[in-house]
């Protein structure tokens, strides 16, 4: 099977979002996707008796790479009941990875990832310029399957 790297964006986002709310719902968590005009919130989700409740953003990366871009918002975007599962979907018929974040962990690492990026002159020796765009990655893979992140 194929990586499914030829999908729209936007089926890609929409996929990542309903990978989740299975996910969850495999898991004994009530889940229910947002409408499309929640900024920021694509999930809400609660355990079964909705004592514990978290909102939830989707990014999805329908390639091999586990790197998801973001928003400048994302620096600012801190809650403690507020959770990033960053999604890869993989090859076509397989199970994607899903890498669960606190929101603060990602509002530190996409600002402190951004500094230095900003900070280091372009191979030329010319300066960058200013980016609305930020990367995530888990590159040693702390996050990947940590849904007991989310307290639920």
């Amino acid at each position: 099977m194929g990586v499914r790297s030829g999908l729209e964006s936007l089926l890609v986002g929409v996929a990542g979002e309903y990978f989740v709310a299975a996910e969850l719902s495999s898991r004994g968590y009530l889940a229910s996707i947002t409408l499309r005009n929640s900024r920021g919130i694509d999930i809400i989700a609660s355990n079964s008796d909705a004592s514990r409740s978290v909102s939830i953003q989707v990014k999805t990366s329908s390639g091999t790479n586990p790197k998801w871009i973001l928003s400048e918002k994302s620096e600012k975007l801190s809650s403690p009941n507020h959770y990033y599962v960053f999604v890869l979907l993989g090859t076509l018929g397989s199970r994607p990875d899903f890498y669960i974040v606190p929101s603060k962990v990602v509002a530190k690492y996409v600002t402190l990832k951004y500094r230095q990026w900003i900070a280091n002159p372009k191979a030329d020796g010319s300066p960058r310029k200013e980016s609305a765009m930020r990367n995530f990655r888990d590159k040693d893979g702390q996050y990947k399957e940590a849904w007991e992140l989310l307290s639920l």
